[in-house]
């Protein structure tokens, strides 16, 4: 490949919770590299996804939705959000069509008002929403922030993602490409495979189970048939979520490991025996080693 003709750069994908920041990544990579949850706030940490569109690599940077901090861990996961915005080359702003300008979505405008980066907005889930209410969002948008483009999406269904694709690699500066071809992420495959556990969690218990819950890797053993072996525990802040976790007899354990381990195989592309176990930490929210274990920098 000629370096003189090659492209690449990063591109901050920033929203609200729910706008499809993660749909939106996995559909311009190609293939999942960041979990899905219709549960709000399902992305922590600045996750990266590589999507190749001719001799342009583009390094989508999956922030955690930017919302109202309560805790430590939102603090962290907002300060996640806006490094990932100030260390890129173009902002990928997307917006929930179908929701509008919340209170959330209105903080985020007034955060990327004076930016110094070129910007793109995206309004998705185009499919839900009439014409007349996506125009109007759109020319608001387009005044409040002068973007370099606009494009009307609906990530899920694919719908508009080749057209913005191929924008953002025209947009990425010229320069040597930063990973090799058929890398993906630049996640680890241990982060990989806890988040793709804690998607199980999130989606499975979806109304039962508060926000407040992480996925650590205890072991991991690439054994010599060829197969891996993963001990993960799932810590929760109290005993009667323990419970819900483990289900009656078991059970609900035992549906999330079958789901959570045919994901895992998938991603390696190799056999896996995953073992869970439950854990119940009240103050797992303070405890630094879990910041470095889910990618996130403690926040004061």
């Amino acid at each position: 490949m000629n370096e003189a003709k090659t492209r690449a750069g990063f591109v901050a994908v920033i929203g609200a919770p729910n706008a499809g920041k993660s749909t939106l990544v996995n559909a311009l990579v190609g293939q999942k590299v960041a979990i899905v949850s219709a549960k709000a706030q399902t992305t922590r940490s600045r996750l990266m996804g590589v999507a190749i569109q001719g001799e342009a690599q583009i390094l989508l940077v999956d922030t955690p939705g930017i919302f109202e901090p309560r805790r430590r861990l939102d603090r962290a996961m907002i300060a996640a959000a806006w490094t990932g915005a100030q260390d890129a080359d173009l902002i990928l702003l997307v917006i929930d069509s179908a929701a509008g300008r919340t209170l959330e979505v209105e903080k985020i405008v007034a955060g990327v008002e004076t930016r110094q980066h070129p910007l793109f907005v995206a309004l998705n889930k185009i499919d839900l929403v009439k014409k007349a209410k996506l125009l109007g969002l759109s020319s608001d948008l387009t005044t409040r922030l002068n973007p370099e483009k606009v494009f009307m999406i609906s990530a899920a269904q694919g719908d508009g993602v080749p057209d913005l694709k191929q924008a953002l690699a025209d947009a990425m500066p010229e320069g040597p490409w930063l990973y090799p071809e058929d890398e993906v992420s630049d996640a680890t495959d241990r982060m990989i495979a806890a988040e793709l556990t804690r998607e199980q969690v999130v989606n499975q218990l979806y109304e039962e189970l508060p926000y407040a819950t992480v996925i650590e890797t205890e072991t991991w053993e690439d054994r010599p048939d060829g197969s891996t072996v993963i001990r993960q525990q799932i810590i929760v802040e109290r005993e009667s979520q323990k419970a819900i976790v483990i289900g009656k007899g078991g059970r609900r354990l035992r549906e999330i490991g079958a789901a959570a381990r045919e994901e895992i195989a998938q991603h390696l592309g190799r056999p896996v025996h995953l073992f869970l176990h439950v854990k119940v930490e009240p103050m797992w929210g303070e405890d630094r080693s879990i910041y470095r274990e889910i990618g996130l920098e403690w926040a004061d």
